[in-house]
């Protein structure tokens, strides 16, 4: 029988909220208890008594990165919006766009690069995750005649690969409107596509 994990304390809820919106000023990469836990008004010691390791800790953080992109994918499926793939591109494309969720989408660049290349430990599974999280929510939002057939999944891969390609973009030149223009484009070739999306 496999155990559960334990129920976070409120404290450990508290710093990993705190730890959260310093990673998302400072990033990941140079992660340092240290300065860490002096900015959220705690210690070295207790960060890796409740964390148990800096592993610990991350995983705790990715995992809290990972579910605001989960929430904001679910806002994409959302049954009052617009049904089909287009639509659903051009909600996430217009949170993504945003500038108050930079920093939340360059924490995201960053996990996902280096879980490309440190593909153990805490970084663990991360892109891949994140590529499942988004397909599968691609996927919902196109028709079940859609959803089901190689062009759809082809359809939704290339839609993944506009945002993605995008929001890279984006991060480097902070050129929106360009962006926006491009994903547009797109957005009009994947109508044009038939489909529903």
């Amino acid at each position: 029988m496999s155990q559960e994990a334990p129920t976070p304390s409120a404290r450990q809820n508290e710093l990993l909220e705190a730890a959260y919106q310093y990673v998302l000023t400072h990033g990941l990469t140079d992660l340092s208890l240290r300065p860490l836990a002096q900015a959220i008004g705690s210690s070295p010691r207790v960060l890796l008594f409740l964390f148990e390791s800096k592993d610990g800790l991350l995983r705790a953080l990715l995992a809290r990165a990972r579910s605001d992109e989960v929430a904001l994918l679910d806002r994409a499926r959302q049954t009052d919006s617009p049904a089909g793939l287009a639509p659903a591109v051009q909600r996430i494309w217009t949170w993504l766009a945003a500038e108050e969720h930079r920093p939340l989408l360059r924490l995201w660049a960053e996990a996902y690069a280096r879980s490309l290349v440190q593909p153990d430990g805490a970084w663990a599974g991360f892109a891949r995750a994140t590529v499942a999280d988004s397909l599968g929510v691609l996927a919902d939002c196109q028709p079940p005649s859609e959803r089901d057939s190689e062009s759809g999944a082809t359809r939704r891969t290339l839609a993944l690969a506009v945002l993605r390609g995008a929001l890279l973009d984006l991060l480097a030149t902070d050129d929106e409107e360009r962006l926006t223009l491009a994903v547009a484009h797109q957005l009009a070739l994947l109508r044009d596509g038939g489909g529903g999306g």
